[in-house]
């Protein structure tokens, strides 16, 4: 934690337990029932955000505090329902209608309007389109550079033309959030014009265009926003969903707005929920928190499983790691119930895929599992047999000649030579404690294979650079915090065109096999036959391992629940679309 500036004068490990000490009396006569703050006013809930929003610019909102609240004003055509994240029908009424001989998707619009009251039409998406592929806008661009043409016969009908099948426009391109054409083509075009009159970049200017007033047809609507303290949103009395039944939830909102505060640290957002300054905090709490939140009768901690996955990586490309063999050996020494209930204390899934299991319908659950239900004993005996019967030998073997497991020593390659030192890179401690200690354990555990190895400490950054771009490393300790809900990047990071500097195949991995899959599943467009794609896929890289998937952390966030109550869990926490259409003053 942070040390909060209370005594200047004190040592910083005097003052951060003396902060402590302050926080838990706090906490103590909170929970007896007082408060700071018994200001009620109207039914606006207040959500707490360790930063401030960057921009209100939809183009440039590249950070997550910004999305946060441009996806209440903002909406796409489909969303994600929370029980098996089925894309469903949003600002779009029903699902796409798909014509193989045109190659195209017809889609049918709500009647809806946007929170200035003007109608929401075809030519809204379509403008949306033209904006992204114009101006080559990098958030989106990607998934939209293979729409051919995009029509509108009429006010309520939007037509896409796809260039080739991809399975991304239905997952990416229809959730991407509608801008409106009267707001942005006057801006649009004042852009333009100043890019050719000043020869600069036109995106650049878009992206530097600031928004003040943004319009939407979300749940809510812009009021305003004090710098450094707190902005607000209100209920869109225009919102299409209000009253409406869509995946069995009846939406409202039901409030009459949410005032996001933006916190220094977490200290102050624990002790505003404790207080009732904010009623919910937008962001994971660490372990110690938890305890200190479960203890008041009035607030309720949230747990759900993030799209996330930390994994150990190999570099496939060099000694000892191109062999197939050597990597299920280190498979079967990884503890990864250990890493989950002792590193992680609980707040995690075991990883046996690239795709978290959180996302039931893309995850396959017969991947094969490397050492499942295996003690460590066996675990070692099992990965000795794996690299005796590969040719690799030792001075003193990890299994002795009475079957005894002991440290091994001295391992040698098949050709006789010793193996030199291996070296796990992982970032430092004091960014990432998790990631460091599995590093330090997985030494520990590949030390009693017999194998020489070090553990090694890197700035994230620099760590990246040698993994991505100078491909100069054994094997690392890294993760991937949020993960897309559509597993193409299970596509990227082990296709082989993406072996490259600075390409998404960090290990290096090449197999004309998954290749060909993997290619057929980015052009599947029946969902169906592509998560047969995706869970072939998902086999393959268990079987080559040259990544081990270790865990999916999962987010805990608290909430009162004596002034409001309603919130919907799903993959990835309480803050959703769902949770802010549906909850409830009590």
């Amino acid at each position: 934690m942070k040390p909060m500036k209370i005594l200047p004068m004190m040592s910083r490990p005097m003052a951060h337990a003396w902060n402590r000490y302050v926080f838990l009396l706090l906490v103590f006569f909170l929970s007896a029932g007082f408060s700071l703050d018994v200001a009620r006013g109207e039914n606006i809930i207040k959500i707490g955000l360790p930063q401030e929003p960057k921009t209100l610019n939809v183009w440039a909102a590249t950070d997550v505090w910004s999305n946060r609240v441009l996806n209440q004003l903002l909406q796409p055509l489909y969303i994600r329902e929370p029980k098996n994240l089925k894309l469903v029908p949003w600002l779009a009424k029903e699902d796409p209608i798909y014509d193989s001989a045109t190659l195209s998707y017809t889609i049918k619009l709500r009647d809806s309007k946007w929170s200035d009251g003007s109608e929401f039409t075809s030519h809204d998406v379509a403008f949306t389109g033209h904006v992204i592929q114009t101006f080559q806008v990098p958030r989106f661009v990607s998934n939209w550079e293979f729409i051919k043409k995009i029509e509108t016969p009429d006010k309520r009908t939007v037509r896409f033309y796809l260039k080739e099948p991809k399975a991304l426009f239905l997952s990416r391109t229809l959730t991407t959030p509608i801008v409106q054409k009267k707001r942005w083509a006057p801006i649009c075009a004042r852009v333009e014009k100043e890019a050719r009159v000043n020869t600069q970049n036109p995106l650049e200017l878009l992206l530097k265009e600031r928004v003040v007033q943004p319009v939407g047809p979300g749940p809510f609507v812009f009021n305003n926003w004090e710098k450094g303290s707190h902005l607000l949103v209100k209920k869109n009395p225009y919102f299409f969903g209000h009253g409406m039944d869509i995946s069995g939830f009846k939406l409202g909102p039901y409030v009459d707005g949410i005032q996001f505060r933006f916190m220094d640290n977490t200290d102050a957002a624990v002790l505003s929920l404790f207080t009732g300054s904010i009623h919910m905090y937008w962001w994971g709490l660490q372990e110690n928190y938890i305890h200190d939140l479960d203890s008041h009768k009035n607030i309720t901690v949230f747990t759900n499983q993030k799209s996330a996955l930390y994994y150990m990586g190999f570099n496939v490309r060099k000694k000892p790691f191109n062999d197939l063999y050597f990597r299920k050996a280190i498979a079967l020494s990884v503890d990864k119930p250990f890493i989950v209930k002792r590193i992680v204390q609980g707040y995690a899934v075991l990883s046996n895929s690239i795709i978290p299991s959180g996302n039931t319908f893309w995850y396959d659950p017969n991947v094969l599992k490397y050492g499942e239900g295996l003690s460590r004993e066996q675990r070692i005996r099992k990965a000795y047999k794996l690299l005796r019967e590969s040719g690799f030998t030792w001075e003193l073997p990890p299994v002795d000649g009475e079957g005894k497991v002991v440290k091994g020593q001295g391992i040698r390659y098949p050709d006789g030579n010793p193996m030199e030192t291996l070296t796990i890179l992982t970032p430092p401690a004091d960014y990432d404690p998790k990631r460091a200690m599995v590093g330090n354990m997985v030494q520990q555990w590949l030390e009693m294979l017999g194998m020489p190895v070090v553990k090694k400490s890197l700035a994230l950054g620099y760590l990246l650079k040698k993994v991505k771009t100078k491909r100069d490393f054994d094997c690392f300790v890294l993760g991937y915090g949020n993960l897309s809900l559509d597993p193409d990047y299970l596509r990227n990071f082990f296709i082989s065109r993406n072996n490259k500097p600075g390409g998404w195949n960090t290990s290096g991995y090449s197999n004309p096999r998954f290749d060909k899959i993997a290619d057929a599943s980015a052009d599947a467009l029946d969902i169906n036959e592509r998560r047969q794609l995706i869970w072939q896929m998902q086999n393959i890289i268990m079987d080559h391992v040259p990544w081990i998937p270790l865990y999916s952390p999962k987010v805990a966030e608290g909430a009162r629940q004596d002034r409001f109550t309603g919130w919907v869990s799903m993959l990835g926490g309480i803050g959703n679309r769902w949770s802010f259409c549906c909850i409830k003053p009590r």
